[in-house]
């Protein structure tokens, strides 16, 4: 399973500690980092047991799992940029007098009137998740749309694409297979983005790679590397210091 299905179809609670529980190991939902079960982990002269280890993973990697998801693209959190800063402040304890005098809002009334629409965001979500749980039990036609990988840039209409679409895009596009050489890479962009996260499956999460090592992967994919390598990364795939010297899966 990919890792973006993976934070997809976790549970409420999952994504709150933000990782999941397979059977031999727990897999960071914010990243993919696989801890496997068994094994003691050291950390800064401490060791842990392996979902221990996952949290202090959590801490050190990413701050907490409310800071990678406020952090994530609009369309996919549903907040206003005001909202979000809003969410920030609250979430680091400041009083309503100091997001006051730090956003520069008009009164301390404001806040609280922010607050209470942010509350009702929340009561809609929570009758809104509970419908569409129950329209899954009835609604036998629903399409399987592709869902945005969690390092998307943007979430826009490129994800509007079936399962089913997907399927046959690889086959057009991949007639060795999805390991083999890509037959061209001039496509509409909705059909860029099912090619790049077939060939995003050719790195490996945790690893680092040199601009060479990037290249030559790509190569086997198709001569004109550097496009793809510029598409991997523009689309969220990839990460890159800013020298060009490391890469590695986002």
């Amino acid at each position: 399973m990919q890792l973006s299905e993976q934070f997809w179809h976790a549970s409420f609670e999952e994504l709150k500690r933000g990782y999941v529980e397979e059977t031999d190991c727990y897999i960071c939902l914010l990243c993919g980092k696989t801890v496997e079960k068994g094994i003691i982990y050291p950390d800064e002269g401490t060791l842990y047991e392996a979902e221990r280890y996952t949290r202090v993973h959590i801490e050190n990697a990413h701050g907490s799992v409310f800071e990678h998801l406020i952090g994530l693209d609009k369309k996919l959190t549903g907040l206003t940029d005001h909202q979000n800063s809003l969410l920030r402040h609250f979430y680091q304890g400041m009083s309503d007098a100091d997001i006051q005098k730090e956003m520069g809002i008009g009164s301390a009334s404001t806040i609280r009137n922010h607050r209470f629409t942010l509350k009702e965001k929340e009561r809609q979500s929570k009758v809104y998740l509970a419908m569409m749980e129950l329209l899954k039990e009835k609604d036998k036609h629903a399409p399987a749309f592709v869902e945005p990988h969690r390092t998307a840039k943007m979430v826009d209409e490129r994800y509007n694409v079936t399962a089913e679409e997907i399927e046959e895009i690889l086959q057009k596009y991949f007639p060795e297979g999805t390991d083999g050489p890509l037959k061209t890479f001039y496509l509409q962009e909705k059909h860029k983005l099912i090619v790049l996260r077939e060939i995003a499956k050719r790195f490996e999460s945790g690893h680092v790679y040199s601009e060479k090592e990037v290249n030559e992967i790509l190569k086997a994919a198709y001569d004109d590397f550097v496009t793809l390598r510029r598409y991997l990364i523009e689309y969220g795939f990839l990460d890159r210091k800013p020298d060009g010297s490391q890469y590695w899966l986002k």
